[in-house]
């Protein structure tokens, strides 16, 4: 299966503009932009044919092709990443059996969290879409709930159906508990990972769709699948000891800043 990975990045972000050209730095002291950071985890993954950085911004283009990545130029008026990944398959000069659509926003995705996304579509063949859910450690937990005190919107937590077909994703902490909880304890709250594995076909449908009154409220642009009725494969995924989160709000640097 032909996989290739498309990182959508705008630097208009409402929330934090410039947010792909911010410099993280690691625990060697190199300093390195959000969106090389992704492209690198997205270079990571194995088994996949091409990656390509798709933007609307020359200065991303520059950064991107600066540190030896392909780039795809989208317009402006792509509301979303979805959108923009759509718009860079019908221009891309190769095509491919699944376009992953890894969120330039998401530089501590691990390469195995995108192979599980790749083996769920391989095994079910009549799946359109799919993305990672994890469970929910303490402190993943701890910091849903302080951005939603704080009035920040930060993550994004989802709920499914046992066949493990998305039900909704909400940028509020959903299920509600009205419990805390402590390292170590199994939480019923699952973070929704940035990342999407598409069918070509449900990338076409995407932008024949009107935008829906959930996905407006929400902003979140997977809701559209929901609203016109698509399935979501949910893939719950192992972090296996490591921490994910995104850079969403400026004071999501230092927490990314911890891990790498």
């Amino acid at each position: 299966m032909k996989t290739i990975i498309l990182i959508p990045a705008r630097y208009a972000s409402t929330r934090y503009p410039g947010k792909p050209l911010v410099k993280l730095t690691g625990k060697d002291g190199v300093a390195k932009s959000l969106i090389q950071r992704s492209w690198e985890a997205a270079s990571a993954v194995e088994g996949v044919a091409s990656v390509y950085v798709c933007t609307d911004d020359d200065r991303i283009r520059d950064a991107a092709e600066a540190f030896g990545a392909q780039v795809i130029m989208t317009s402006e008026t792509c509301a979303n990443g979805t959108e923009r990944c759509a718009e860079a398959m019908h221009k891309l000069k190769e095509s491919a059996d699944l376009y992953v659509n890894l969120q330039g926003d998401a530089p501590l995705t691990p390469a195995w969290f995108v192979e599980d996304l790749i083996r769920e579509m391989k095994t079910y063949p009549d799946a359109q879409m799919a993305t990672p859910v994890l469970r929910c450690d303490a402190q993943t937990y701890a910091n849903f709930v302080e951005d939603r005190q704080n009035g920040r919107v930060g993550g994004t937590t989802a709920v499914f159906d046992r066949h493990m077909n998305a039900l909704y994703f909400s940028k509020e902490v959903i299920p509600y508990t009205g419990k805390t909880f402590s390292e170590g304890d199994t939480i019923p709250v699952f973070h929704h990972v940035g990342v999407y594995a598409y069918r070509g076909e449900a990338l076409n449908s995407y932008l024949k769709w009107p935008v829906g009154p959930l996905e407006t409220y929400e902003g979140l642009e997977q809701l559209r699948f929901l609203e016109n009725g698509m399935s979501i494969r949910c893939v719950e995924v192992d972090g296996r000891g490591r921490v994910f989160w995104e850079l969403n709000n400026p004071v999501d640097v230092a927490r990314i800043e911890q891990v790498i």
